[in-house]
């Protein structure tokens, strides 16, 4: 890979990008074809026009179509450059604003593959490579696209790999079939029916079918009310089975061959059935894991893991992917068990970030760096290493759901008494109290569930802290990423004696909350996590 840097090569080392790209642009260009000729036939139809001419008008459409898409690929192709120096990583890019960029290679820290089925045809790749900051900063240099076999060796020679040790230490985690049970353990199942009627309503629509749709569902619903007790029940059955049928098949092509390897100084992921994507994560930007356990798939004894890192997020606006995720929802035994594993895998701390206290020497009350919570390090990421909270967490979330349905019943009946005297009674009220009614049962469970869940830990490596009802997450921060501490205390809490403690951090979401803690613990806690940080602004009570 040396030669794609090299000073002698023409024009001082700038390469092109891949010539393919002119095929695939042309194949991709199909679907705006369909777009544009659809249009079309919906503005002629009803105006005479005899066949040959509405063929040969499409035909003429979509040949301008593709012309110029391919026409702009040949700009864009022809005003790219990139070259790789020994010190920077360098493109030159745009047709009316020409840009320059440059990337040390000292700061590369991730390199992602991307290669959609279009691409896979033409073996063509889309590079990224991030510095290890947040993608929407414009931190990331994109090469699209690249050959195969180019975009592999430049990503070995970014990450300075030799390619005879690129297996490093063997795979973490491969997909096993058998997970695509947990697929239909999401809200997917519920939504997904609704989602493709919505689609093919407006393909329909395109094609001038409004009409037909209308009338259908018209009929449909004509039927519905006439067997209610046959027709709802059947189209609850049809919206779950194509529900779950679509999270069957979406699992397959986002985890189809997912593989999750560890290299020299790095993790791999590779995933995808027909676009593959490959991540190239380097291990000292790992901050920590995070464990998510949706109420569904936590029923299903199921969890998925995501990787909390500097710079990861969405690459850009219109991607919907998580580029967190490091698992697909898997069983909730073998995520804790690869949550272990890469959560103590060796990281050099960040630059500026305080030291916390790893000798194992001394304790400080119940967050020492020995017994019960040295559990929550390395093997012992478990549920039972963690410090349940006060019973005033619960209380002020019992609080909050009784106060939530006295608010739902005032309204009830103020909304029953206002109701006009023509609306059939019964009927009438029975809905308006039905939400109340629901609202009673289902804000006691979700207060309670929400109480059990929390929970927190201090690991010698670790902050632990756990939270959530509907969704449980679990966090492992590693306590060397710990920039600050924030302290929250409202008056309810004042009253409590409970705060909520955030710690600081450049990965993720930024920070990450214990919340409803003791006072006392909560600060203790922030104390013990980074040592001399927080200490400063305490002020201990003399015994």
């Amino acid at each position: 890979m040396n030669d794609h840097a090299g000073a002698s090569s023409p024009e001082g080392g700038w390469r092109r990008l891949a010539g393919r790209s002119l095929w695939a642009s042309a194949v991709k260009s199909l679907a705006i074809v369909a777009g544009v000729d659809a249009a079309l036939l919906r503005f002629l139809t009803g105006r005479d026009w005899p066949i040959g001419g509405v063929a040969a008008l499409c035909a003429a459409a979509a040949i301008l179509v593709v012309a110029a898409v391919v026409a702009y690929d040949v700009a864009r192709l022809r005003t790219t450059r990139w070259r790789l120096t020994p010190d920077r990583l360098e493109l030159r890019s745009g047709l009316t604003v020409r840009q320059h960029r440059s990337i040390p290679l000292d700061r590369v820290r991730s390199v992602n593959l991307r290669a959609d089925p279009v691409a896979r045809v033409f073996g063509l790749t889309v590079v990224k490579v991030g510095t290890g900051e947040h993608a929407a900063e414009g931190t990331e240099l994109v090469l699209d696209p690249l050959t195969r076999h180019e975009a592999e060796s430049l990503r070995r020679t970014l990450l300075r790999q030799d390619e005879r040790h690129a297996s490093g230490d063997g795979p973490l985690a491969r997909l096993r079939w058998s997970w695509i049970r947990y697929a239909p353990l999401s809200l997917w199942s519920f939504t997904g029916a609704a989602l493709v009627l919505g689609a093919l309503y407006k393909a329909l629509d395109s094609f001038g079918a409004k009409g037909l749709v209308t009338e259908a569902a018209g009929g449909l619903w004509d039927w519905v009310t006439a067997r209610p007790l046959v027709a709802v029940p059947l189209i609850l059955a049809a919206n779950l089975a194509v529900g779950a049928l679509g999270a069957v098949l979406l699992f397959a092509e986002s985890w189809g061959r997912y593989r999750l390897e560890r290299e020299p100084g790095r993790l791999r992921l590779h995933r995808g059935l027909l676009t593959t994507r490959s991540l190239t994560l380097e291990e000292r930007r790992l901050r920590g894991v995070e464990i998510s356990e949706p109420l569904l798939l936590r029923l299903g004894g199921g969890a998925r893991l995501r990787t909390i890192a500097t710079g990861l997020g969405k690459a850009d606006e219109h991607e919907t992917e998580d580029a967190a995720a490091l698992t697909p929802p898997l069983p909730r035994a073998l995520a804790w068990s690869l949550a272990a594993k890469i959560a103590t895998l060796p990281t050099t701390p960040p630059p500026s970030a305080p030291q916390a206290d790893t000798s194992g020497h001394g304790t400080l009350g119940r967050y020492g760096t020995t017994g019960r919570d040295a559990s929550a390090d390395a093997g012992g990421l478990g549920m039972g290493s963690l410090v349940p909270h006060p019973a005033a967490a619960r209380r002020r979330r019992i609080v909050r759901a009784l106060v939530t349905v006295a608010v739902l019943a005032a309204a009830a009946g103020l909304a029953s008494w206002l109701l006009p005297w023509q609306w059939s009674w019964q009927w009438s009220r029975a809905a308006v109290w039905a939400v109340p009614a629901l609202a009673l049962p289902f804000g006691m469970w979700l207060a309670v569930e929400s109480a059990r869940s929390l929970g927190h830990a201090l690991g010698r490596r670790h902050l632990l802290t756990r939270r959530g009802a509907v969704v449980r997450t679990t966090i492992a921060l590693d306590r060397r990423g710990v920039s600050g501490w924030t302290i929250t205390e409202s008056y309810f809490q004042r009253r409590d004696g409970l705060l909520t403690v955030s710690a600081a951090t450049a990965a993720g979401k930024g920070h990450y909350d214990v919340v409803d803690v003791d006072r006392g613990d909560g600060l203790e806690l922030a104390a013990r996590a980074v040592p001399g940080l927080l200490e400063p602004f305490l002020v201990r009570e003399k015994k």
